[in-house]
């Protein structure tokens, strides 16, 4: 990953907590009352005093509430995480339920490597519409960028597709409102958000955002076999992997040092569960050293999630 320094200002995130709402339904039970009619005709059997009637339904089951306790603790991991001199945002949705967690932090933050996504996505959707070829090699360098965040791929893709007009298309088609191309057009200084880069991962996965299905499991197949390390040598398993440690996972990982002079940059975000059920993204600020601010955002993750399960 580049190391950028930037001269931003950065903005402190307030921290707020975000109730669930878990939606249910009422079951409407109803019969139809014995007819009035003519007294029976005799016939030698007398009729019953009354018609039956139908038991009732049972009400249809109610959706598994799978996040509860959820966002207690993810008030407990922004705070355990602002002790230890980091500002984390988070977001966690359950596709099936359309649940949302989310510690209420919205503020921009630099997404570093994760905006390969971004490139990945923009290019496979020109070869889909045949705007463009991609050649052998080209579909190694994509999958070296996306399984081991290859930055020279990045480059030669991000310099081929016009650079930021990239982050543009992305904005357009998947209507973004917290996300803006790089200040400088270096594409590891694009800005996004949690919440944000959640909608991109749910659009992705159903077709909402305009790339064909067979392009997008490109992406999401080679995001499942995220390689420990990155190809500049960088550990990729802090957040999302190692804190799901029990689940599968599909995760795109972004860092750099340092943003706003000391503070280590990292950004965790994918699909976990079977068939690709919950999105997780969550960044991390934190002015101490690269692996402690690793410990930090993995840490987060295992106290929202105890047992390395959602």
């Amino acid at each position: 990953m580049w190391r950028q320094l930037s001269m931003l200002a950065s903005t402190s995130m307030a921290i707020l907590g975000v109730a669930m709402l878990v939606g249910g339904c009422e079951a409407q039970v109803s019969g139809m009352p014995p007819g009035a009619g003519s007294a029976p005709q005799a016939t030698g059997v007398a009729p019953p005093a009354t018609m039956p009637v139908p038991p009732p339904q049972a009400p249809p089951a109610q959706p598994v509430a799978s996040f509860d306790g959820l966002d207690a603790r993810t008030r407990q991991a922004t705070a355990d995480a602002a002790a230890a001199g980091a500002t984390i945002e988070v977001e966690v949705l359950d596709r099936n339920t359309g649940q949302v967690v989310s510690n209420g932090v919205t503020r921009p933050f630099p997404v570093a490597s994760v905006v390969k996504l971004f490139i990945a996505d923009d290019l496979l959707l020109q070869e889909s519409k045949g705007e463009t070829q991609l050649t052998a090699a080209d579909r190694e360098s994509l999958k070296i960028m996306l399984r081991s965040s290859d930055d020279g791929a990045a480059q030669t893709f991000w310099d081929r597709s016009g650079g930021n007009a990239i982050i543009g298309r992305i904005v357009a088609r998947y209507g973004l409102t917290g996300t803006t191309g790089p200040y400088n057009g270096h594409w590891d200084v694009t800005q996004s958000t949690a919440s944000d880069l959640v909608r991109y991962y749910a659009m992705l996965l159903d077709g909402r955002g305009g790339l064909p299905a067979a392009q997008a499991n490109v992406i999401m197949s080679n995001l499942a076999q995220s390689t420990p390390t990155g190809t500049d040598g960088y550990p990729q398993r802090f957040g999302i992997p190692d804190g799901l440690y029990a689940e599968p996972v599909a995760v795109k990982q972004g860092w750099f040092c340092c943003w706003n002079g000391a503070n280590q940059l990292h950004v965790s975000t994918g699909v976990i569960g079977p068939e690709r059920r919950y999105v997780m993204v969550i960044s991390s600020l934190q002015p101490v050293g690269a692996a402690a601010a690793r410990d930090t955002v993995t840490q987060a993750v295992k106290t929202m999630f105890p047992g390395g399960r959602i």
